[in-house]
């Protein structure tokens, strides 16, 4: 983990034992401990109610996200966060006119020591949890801490193309992401692919013979791709009325390492939304270089990580 900081609502027990009472909301003040709960509310100046357990939560809107106050960030980032869970920090502990107790929050300052977090402790190579929060046709945004969200293109998902990020994950779902790049002005750029194994690590999955399930990922003339993990797509000989997306049942016909081929069959192939099952082969924190391709292969597939 992140010393602490994890996306929005990740869930950290930590988090929820500090919202228990005043004085564990006190002393994180002092601490100046990134917390996270729910967002029941975004008023009408776009201010957010965070219920606390023990009291209520106020997040102005200067304080709902960074860029906020300068116009880089609409608002649509503070009236979406309703119904979800948010990370914060503590600021003060107010009484209100009617006599009651609540907790003035930033969440835009929980931020702020997240980023500053990845960028002093982090490097490219490391591997971090992540969660989906957008999908759009080139790539998946994810928050990688408390609402700082970098772009996962979608050559950088998997090995195995597909046509949308949407073939792969969908919104808030955890992943383990690879820090890829950080520019120079702070932005991350992700990777994902690295994790999900090599050609040799997916083949040894499979064995001539067999009959498995798949998903046609592309069309050509001279043949069919089938992906059979996010990893390993086979080419299967040319077939009427199949169509990009269904799930295919295919017979592995032969499995070539140092020309890194699977040839398949296509059994049959129906609409469905079936999709492989996403396998990670890596629990390290950091990678430093990854080759996909066999060691005897005259292709070569491969990343490196620099920092």
């Amino acid at each position: 983990m992140m010393n602490g900081f994890y996306p929005e609502g990740y869930g950290c027990q930590q988090n929820k034992y500090k919202r228990l009472s005043s004085a564990d909301l006190a002393e994180a003040k002092i601490q100046e401990t990134v917390l996270e709960a729910p967002v029941i509310m975004c008023d009408a100046s776009h201010n957010l109610i965070v219920d606390l357990g023990c009291m209520r939560g106020i997040i102005p809107r200067e304080e709902g996200a960074v860029g906020i106050g300068d116009g880089s960030t609409r608002d649509i980032a503070l009236i979406s966060r309703v119904g979800k869970t948010v990370c914060f920090v503590v600021k003060e502990i107010n009484i209100n006119p009617q006599g009651k107790t609540y907790a003035l929050l930033s969440r835009r300052r929980a931020q702020e020591l997240c980023k500053e977090y990845i960028l002093k402790c982090k490097t490219t190579g490391d591997i971090i949890p992540a969660r989906v929060t957008h999908l759009e046709s080139f790539g998946a945004f994810c928050d990688i801490g408390c609402g700082n969200i970098s772009l996962l293109p979608i050559d950088a998902i998997s090995v195995s193309r597909i046509t949308h990020p949407k073939d792969r994950f969908y919104v808030g779902e955890d992943i383990n992401v690879i820090i890829k790049n950080i520019a120079d002005d702070g932005k991350i750029t992700l990777s994902h692919k690295e994790l999900l194994g090599t050609w040799e690590e997916n083949a040894e999955l499979f064995s001539a013979g067999q009959t498995v399930s798949g998903v046609i990922r592309s069309v050509e003339d001279y043949g069919i791709f089938v992906e059979i993990t996010p990893n390993l797509a086979g080419l299967a000989e040319p077939r009427e009325n199949v169509k990009v997306g269904q799930q295919a049942s295919v017979y592995i016909k032969s499995i070539i390492k140092e020309k890194m081929k699977i040839k398949l069959i296509i059994i049959d192939n129906f609409e469905s939304s079936f999709t492989p099952e996403i396998k990670y082969f890596y629990n390290l924190e950091h990678i430093d270089d990854w080759e996909y391709s066999p060691t005897n292969c005259q292709k070569k597939i491969f990343t490196k990580f620099c920092g």
